[in-house]
Protein backbone atom coordinates (compact mmCIF):
# COMPACT_ATOMS: atom_id res chain seq x y z
CA UNK A 1 0.00 0.00 0.00
CA UNK A 2 1.44 3.44 -1.07
CA UNK A 3 1.39 6.24 1.13
CA UNK A 4 -0.99 9.42 0.86
CA UNK A 5 0.16 12.43 1.14
CA UNK A 6 -0.68 13.87 4.80
CA UNK A 7 -1.43 17.41 5.49
CA UNK A 8 2.06 17.74 6.73
CA UNK A 9 3.46 16.94 3.75
CA UNK A 10 5.32 20.16 1.57
CA UNK A 11 4.51 20.24 -2.39
CA UNK A 12 8.48 19.51 -2.91
CA UNK A 13 7.46 15.91 -0.87
CA UNK A 14 4.70 15.67 -3.31
CA UNK A 15 6.68 16.16 -5.87
CA UNK A 16 8.78 13.87 -5.07
CA UNK A 17 6.84 10.91 -4.60
CA UNK A 18 5.16 11.79 -7.52
CA UNK A 19 8.88 11.58 -9.53
CA UNK A 20 9.68 8.36 -7.76
CA UNK A 21 6.58 6.49 -8.42
CA UNK A 22 6.80 7.49 -12.34
CA UNK A 23 10.03 5.73 -12.62
CA UNK A 24 11.14 8.81 -15.15
CA UNK A 25 14.91 8.28 -13.12
CA UNK A 26 14.90 4.51 -14.30
CA UNK A 27 17.79 3.63 -16.26
CA UNK A 28 17.23 1.45 -18.90
CA UNK A 29 17.99 -2.20 -19.31
CA UNK A 30 19.14 -2.15 -14.87
CA UNK A 31 17.04 -3.95 -12.72
CA UNK A 32 17.27 -1.38 -9.62
CA UNK A 33 15.69 -2.69 -6.09
CA UNK A 34 15.40 -0.34 -3.03
CA UNK A 35 13.73 -1.17 0.50
CA UNK A 36 12.27 1.96 0.00
CA UNK A 37 10.59 1.97 -3.25
CA UNK A 38 8.53 -1.52 -2.13
CA UNK A 39 6.47 -0.76 0.67
CA UNK A 40 4.18 2.46 1.93
CA UNK A 41 6.11 5.52 3.90
CA UNK A 42 4.17 4.73 6.34
CA UNK A 43 4.68 1.40 6.70
CA UNK A 44 8.21 1.93 6.75
CA UNK A 45 8.19 4.48 9.31
CA UNK A 46 6.19 3.01 11.82
CA UNK A 47 7.76 -0.59 11.41
CA UNK A 48 11.72 -0.33 10.70
CA UNK A 49 13.26 1.97 12.96
CA UNK A 50 16.06 2.62 10.35
CA UNK A 51 13.35 4.24 8.07
CA UNK A 52 12.02 6.50 10.67
CA UNK A 53 13.24 10.02 9.13
CA UNK A 54 12.47 8.58 5.84
CA UNK A 55 11.34 11.33 2.77
CA UNK A 56 10.49 10.62 -0.45
CA UNK A 57 12.68 13.71 -0.84
CA UNK A 58 15.44 11.38 0.27
CA UNK A 59 13.88 8.70 -1.83
CA UNK A 60 13.98 10.80 -5.11
CA UNK A 61 17.68 11.20 -4.09
CA UNK A 62 18.79 7.75 -4.40
CA UNK A 63 16.90 7.41 -7.41
CA UNK A 64 18.72 9.97 -9.22
CA UNK A 65 22.07 8.43 -8.25
CA UNK A 66 20.99 4.13 -7.69
CA UNK A 67 24.44 2.58 -8.03
CA UNK A 68 26.32 1.90 -5.09
CA UNK A 69 27.69 -0.75 -3.29
CA UNK A 70 24.73 -2.40 -0.49
CA UNK A 71 26.02 -5.82 0.15
CA UNK A 72 30.00 -6.24 2.06
CA UNK A 73 30.88 -9.93 2.36
CA UNK A 74 34.27 -10.67 4.14
CA UNK A 75 35.61 -8.71 7.53
CA UNK A 76 37.35 -5.69 7.57
CA UNK A 77 35.50 -3.47 4.86
CA UNK A 78 33.71 -0.35 5.88
CA UNK A 79 31.12 1.91 3.58
CA UNK A 80 30.84 5.50 3.56
CA UNK A 81 29.70 8.14 1.37
CA UNK A 82 25.96 7.35 0.68
CA UNK A 83 27.69 3.67 0.04
CA UNK A 84 29.70 4.65 -2.71
CA UNK A 85 32.76 4.15 -0.98
CA UNK A 86 34.76 1.08 0.82
CA UNK A 87 37.55 1.44 2.87
CA UNK A 88 39.56 -1.77 4.54
CA UNK A 89 41.48 -1.69 7.47
CA UNK A 90 45.21 -2.53 8.13
CA UNK A 91 46.37 -6.32 7.31
CA UNK A 92 45.34 -9.27 4.86
CA UNK A 93 41.69 -9.90 5.35
CA UNK A 94 39.79 -9.89 2.24
CA UNK A 95 36.18 -8.23 1.50
CA UNK A 96 34.08 -7.68 -1.08
CA UNK A 97 31.54 -4.96 -1.74
CA UNK A 98 28.63 -5.84 -4.34
CA UNK A 99 26.30 -3.18 -5.96
CA UNK A 100 23.41 -6.25 -5.40
CA UNK A 101 20.21 -3.89 -6.05
CA UNK A 102 21.97 -2.41 -9.26
CA UNK A 103 21.10 -5.66 -11.96
CA UNK A 104 22.23 -5.38 -15.15
CA UNK A 105 20.10 -7.31 -17.52
CA UNK A 106 20.68 -5.74 -21.02
CA UNK A 107 22.10 -2.45 -23.23
CA UNK A 108 25.61 -0.97 -22.35
CA UNK A 109 26.44 0.16 -18.44
CA UNK A 110 29.50 2.05 -17.86
CA UNK A 111 30.87 2.30 -14.55
CA UNK A 112 34.18 4.06 -12.68
CA UNK A 113 35.86 2.99 -10.33
CA UNK A 114 37.90 5.49 -8.74
CA UNK A 115 40.97 3.67 -6.22
CA UNK A 116 42.32 5.87 -3.45
CA UNK A 117 44.83 3.09 -2.30
CA UNK A 118 45.46 -0.51 -2.67
CA UNK A 119 44.87 -2.57 -5.59
CA UNK A 120 41.84 -4.05 -5.90
CA UNK A 121 40.05 -6.27 -8.21
CA UNK A 122 37.00 -4.60 -9.82
CA UNK A 123 34.53 -6.51 -11.91
CA UNK A 124 30.95 -8.13 -13.01
CA UNK A 125 29.28 -10.81 -11.23
CA UNK A 126 25.88 -12.55 -11.62
CA UNK A 127 23.66 -11.43 -8.96
CA UNK A 128 23.57 -14.01 -6.11
CA UNK A 129 20.73 -13.56 -3.14
CA UNK A 130 21.10 -13.30 0.70
CA UNK A 131 24.84 -12.82 0.94
CA UNK A 132 26.23 -11.97 4.40
CA UNK A 133 29.68 -12.12 5.93
CA UNK A 134 28.32 -14.76 8.40
CA UNK A 135 27.53 -17.21 5.95
CA UNK A 136 30.16 -17.03 3.17
CA UNK A 137 33.13 -15.58 4.41
CA UNK A 138 35.75 -18.69 5.70
CA UNK A 139 36.72 -19.52 8.50
CA UNK A 140 39.38 -16.43 8.63
CA UNK A 141 36.91 -13.86 7.75
CA UNK A 142 37.93 -13.66 3.88
CA UNK A 143 35.85 -13.60 1.04
CA UNK A 144 36.50 -13.60 -2.86
CA UNK A 145 34.07 -14.24 -5.92
CA UNK A 146 37.24 -17.01 -7.46
CA UNK A 147 37.91 -18.53 -3.57
CA UNK A 148 35.74 -21.60 -4.37
CA UNK A 149 34.57 -21.75 -1.27
CA UNK A 150 31.18 -20.96 -1.88
CA UNK A 151 30.28 -22.35 -5.96
CA UNK A 152 27.84 -24.93 -5.03
CA UNK A 153 25.77 -22.49 -3.06
CA UNK A 154 25.95 -19.78 -6.23
CA UNK A 155 25.35 -22.34 -8.44
CA UNK A 156 22.20 -23.06 -6.61
CA UNK A 157 21.20 -19.75 -7.27
CA UNK A 158 21.43 -19.59 -11.35
CA UNK A 159 18.10 -18.71 -13.41
CA UNK A 160 17.48 -18.11 -16.60
CA UNK A 161 18.03 -14.25 -16.31
CA UNK A 162 21.90 -15.62 -15.92
CA UNK A 163 21.94 -16.41 -20.09
CA UNK A 164 24.29 -18.74 -21.64
CA UNK A 165 27.78 -17.54 -20.63
CA UNK A 166 29.35 -19.91 -18.48
CA UNK A 167 31.57 -16.39 -17.66
CA UNK A 168 29.76 -16.18 -14.15
CA UNK A 169 32.49 -13.96 -12.20
CA UNK A 170 34.95 -11.47 -14.07
CA UNK A 171 37.35 -9.36 -12.45
CA UNK A 172 40.33 -6.82 -13.35
CA UNK A 173 43.47 -7.36 -11.39
CA UNK A 174 45.04 -4.07 -10.72
CA UNK A 175 48.49 -5.27 -9.73
CA UNK A 176 48.82 -5.91 -13.16
CA UNK A 177 46.05 -5.85 -15.57
CA UNK A 178 45.36 -9.10 -16.13
CA UNK A 179 42.23 -10.81 -15.89
CA UNK A 180 40.33 -13.36 -13.62
CA UNK A 181 37.59 -15.45 -14.47
CA UNK A 182 35.02 -18.11 -13.10
CA UNK A 183 32.37 -20.14 -14.03
CA UNK A 184 31.59 -22.12 -10.25
CA UNK A 185 31.46 -25.31 -12.31
CA UNK A 186 35.51 -26.20 -12.58
CA UNK A 187 35.57 -25.90 -16.61
CA UNK A 188 37.45 -22.87 -16.18
CA UNK A 189 37.76 -23.37 -12.66
CA UNK A 190 39.52 -20.28 -11.16
CA UNK A 191 41.15 -19.07 -14.23
CA UNK A 192 44.14 -16.50 -13.00
CA UNK A 193 45.81 -13.51 -14.76
CA UNK A 194 44.41 -14.21 -18.20
CA UNK A 195 46.35 -11.77 -20.68
CA UNK A 196 44.44 -9.64 -22.87
CA UNK A 197 45.56 -6.92 -25.05
CA UNK A 198 45.99 -3.42 -23.97
CA UNK A 199 46.14 -4.56 -20.70
CA UNK A 200 47.89 -2.34 -17.86
CA UNK A 201 48.39 -2.14 -14.01
CA UNK A 202 46.97 0.44 -11.90
CA UNK A 203 47.25 2.44 -8.56
CA UNK A 204 46.46 4.92 -5.74
CA UNK A 205 44.84 7.64 -8.33
CA UNK A 206 43.97 6.02 -11.19
CA UNK A 207 40.18 6.07 -11.96
CA UNK A 208 39.50 2.80 -13.68
CA UNK A 209 36.18 2.34 -16.03
CA UNK A 210 34.17 -0.38 -17.08
CA UNK A 211 32.18 -0.86 -20.30
CA UNK A 212 29.35 -4.06 -19.94
CA UNK A 213 28.15 -4.07 -23.05
CA UNK A 214 25.45 -6.72 -22.78
CA UNK A 215 24.42 -5.78 -26.90
CA UNK A 216 27.80 -7.32 -28.11
CA UNK A 217 28.63 -9.34 -24.62
CA UNK A 218 31.64 -7.65 -24.12
CA UNK A 219 33.16 -5.79 -20.84
CA UNK A 220 35.87 -3.49 -21.47
CA UNK A 221 38.54 -1.74 -19.61
CA UNK A 222 39.66 2.47 -19.24
CA UNK A 223 42.57 3.86 -16.95
CA UNK A 224 41.83 7.40 -16.84
CA UNK A 225 39.51 7.95 -19.59
CA UNK A 226 41.77 6.04 -22.22
CA UNK A 227 40.60 3.09 -23.21
CA UNK A 228 42.27 -0.21 -23.05
CA UNK A 229 40.58 -2.76 -24.80
CA UNK A 230 37.95 -5.42 -24.42
CA UNK A 231 39.05 -7.37 -21.62
CA UNK A 232 36.60 -10.21 -22.09
CA UNK A 233 33.91 -11.16 -24.63
CA UNK A 234 31.05 -13.97 -25.00
CA UNK A 235 29.00 -12.43 -21.91
CA UNK A 236 25.46 -12.71 -22.06
CA UNK A 237 22.83 -12.47 -18.68
CA UNK A 238 22.53 -10.59 -15.84
CA UNK A 239 25.38 -9.02 -13.97
CA UNK A 240 26.20 -6.55 -11.21
CA UNK A 241 29.65 -4.61 -10.26
CA UNK A 242 31.61 -5.94 -7.53
CA UNK A 243 34.86 -4.63 -6.24
CA UNK A 244 37.27 -6.99 -3.69
CA UNK A 245 39.48 -5.36 -1.63
CA UNK A 246 42.18 -5.85 1.19
CA UNK A 247 45.38 -4.18 3.39
CA UNK A 248 44.01 -0.88 2.93
CA UNK A 249 42.18 -0.41 -0.18
CA UNK A 250 39.77 2.83 -0.87
CA UNK A 251 37.48 2.52 -3.84
CA UNK A 252 34.67 4.38 -5.04
CA UNK A 253 32.01 3.43 -7.57
CA UNK A 254 30.11 5.89 -9.54
CA UNK A 255 28.26 5.64 -12.90
CA UNK A 256 30.33 6.66 -15.56
CA UNK A 257 29.71 9.14 -18.81
CA UNK A 258 27.65 7.73 -21.88
CA UNK A 259 30.72 9.54 -23.98
CA UNK A 260 33.40 6.79 -22.96
CA UNK A 261 30.72 4.10 -24.98
CA UNK A 262 32.38 3.50 -28.29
Amino acid sequence: QQPTSPPEWSIAEEVARQTVRSGQNDIGGVRITLPQYAKGMSWLRTTLPQYATTTWLKILHESERPLKFDTVVGRGIELSCGKRSLITGEGEIIGTAIASNYVMESGIHFAEFSIVGGRPYLGIVRPIPNLDTDGFADDDGHFHFMSGYNDDYFMAAKTDEWGTSNVHACEYNSFDGSMNRDDWEGDIEHDERVTWEGMESCEGGDTIGMLLNLDSGTLSVYKNDWRLGVMKDGLSGSYCWYVTAFESSAVSIRSGSARKIG
